[in-house]
């Protein structure tokens, strides 16, 4: 399929994704909100695997990098299979519209660049368990080193909507993830990092180009 015929139309503003306004107030949420929780989380986390576990900072600093390793892959995996869920019925295309894309139609509505903290609390919740279950003890740092990554991919992401282009090495994440806004949604699904893209063979087709004025639109 042409990357062309993928591409929405992108509008300003903020629209109303449900009627009843608890839940519509739920879908924003400011982005240093979750920045500050799963920060706190990740730095518990490390505090109780070190002096109530008592693991050695070394082995749970490698814990952390696995985590937050491990976070990449399936930041890119959700980005590519579940937030761009062919909308093949009706139900799928409103679960994939309300998801994500509403941010491809709104792509500089600050309020939605981050899943609502609520949502984000039980997931992390239920994360914890899994890898409890799976890991044990050596959940402390992995899932630490997990919701950094996180908390660093809603970082980048604010920032390649919010901010102009940097002039250092950080400009190759905004001119990736403008692709895949502005030319390519079927292309270029890593935002933290374009390692798995090159991987999986999900590069864009084509080199970007840079924008005169250095913001993505």
């Amino acid at each position: 399929m042409e990357s062309q015929k993928l591409k929405r139309p992108r509008h300003k503003g903020s629209p109303k994704l449900f009627e009843n306004p608890w839940l519509e107030k739920l879908t924003h949420t400011h982005i240093s909100l979750p920045l500050i929780i799963f920060g706190g989380i990740a730095a518990v986390l490390i505090y109780y695997g070190i002096f109530e576990k008592g693991f050695e900072v070394p082995f749970m600093l490698l814990l952390f990098v696995a985590g937050l390793f491990f976070f990449t892959l399936v930041e890119y995996l959700m980005h590519r299979y579940l937030y761009h869920i062919p909308a093949t019925t009706e139900r799928r295309k409103k679960i994939s519209y309300t998801m994500h894309g509403v941010h491809h139609d709104y792509p500089k509505d600050k309020s939605r660049l981050a899943m609502p903290p609520v949502l984000s609390l039980i997931i992390a919740t239920v994360l914890f368990i899994i890898y409890r279950a799976v890991l044990g003890d050596l959940v402390f740092g992995f899932l630490a080193g997990f919701l950094v990554g996180y908390a660093g991919y809603l970082a980048i992401h604010y920032s390649v909507h919010a901010f102009k282009v940097p002039n250092n090495f950080l400009k190759t994440l905004w001119y990736h993830h403008s692709i895949h806004h502005y030319r390519e949604p079927d292309r270029a699904f890593g935002v933290s990092s374009p390692l798995w893209d090159h991987i999986f063979r999900t590069m864009p087709r084509k080199a970007p180009v840079k924008r005169k004025k250095g913001y993505i639109d």
